[in-house]
């Protein structure tokens, strides 16, 4: 099977609407907005990865956010799970920004891509099975095209599932179970492939404590030790 480029799938996300559930939300999500955000022309699509074509890093969220990167476009902008994440990333060196606002906000990823495993916002933030395995193909061709994958960090149980559920189905690892997930946990998925499982910076981890900031660094700071070995 010949490998889809990187802007064939983005392309390719942007226009999907498989899942009228979702086209739904996301619609009146756009059109109805926040307070806060009533000056916005919300984005309103499915979201596509964005980062280096050529990275060692594949960060696997969950979804977009409803008023997060379903307003601006862009995976993790715009919202608190993002100014976890792209704070991290910048002090380790995998961002030019330590804060992400806008698609249009010359935000560089270096030896970094960043995708999702739901590329619409779901309601309540809760995407159904049948949703994640429609959207499934598009992280399928993300894992053909970006070759120099060594490291994948999947935030949050869900996209930690996906990402092993998928190279599972691709053929590429030979994993029959899940493994069990826990923050920092490293999973050898094979020769040249590792997981490192994160719980997601979402605001229910981050504001409760279960996450907190020197956990998520440690995440990061492991990711550029073993990219730098």
């Amino acid at each position: 099977m010949r490998s889809k480029s990187i802007r064939e799938i983005q392309n390719a996300v942007m226009c999907c609407a498989l899942c009228p559930r979702l086209v739904q939300w996301r619609r009146k999500t756009a059109e109805e907005k926040v307070a806060r955000f009533k000056n916005w022309d919300y984005w309103g699509k499915p979201v596509p990865g964005f980062g280096d074509h050529n990275a060692r890093l594949l960060i696997v969220g969950l979804a977009p956010a409803s008023h997060g990167a379903n307003r601006t476009g862009r995976m993790f902008t715009g919202d608190r799970s993002g100014e976890w994440l792209y704070r991290s990333l910048y002090k380790f060196g995998f961002a030019s920004k330590a804060e992400s606002v806008s698609r249009d906000d010359d935000m560089e990823l270096f030896d970094c891509y960043i995708t999702a495993a739901l590329r619409c916002a779901p309601p309540l933030n809760k995407p159904m099975k049948t949703e994640l395995l429609r959207c499934e193909p598009y992280l399928s061709d993300e894992f053909r095209s970006l070759k120099n994958i060594r490291i994948i960090v999947g935030l949050g149980k869900i996209a930690c599932n996906s990402v092993v559920d998928t190279l599972r189905r691709m053929g590429m690892i030979a994993k029959e179970k899940r493994p069990p997930f826990k923050h920092g946990f490293e999973v050898l998925l094979s020769e040249r492939l590792t997981l490192i499982e994160s719980y997601h910076p979402s605001q229910q981890n981050t504001f409760t404590g279960k996450l907190t900031m020197p956990m998520f660094d440690a995440i990061f700071q492991r990711t550029k030790k073993l990219l730098s070995a």
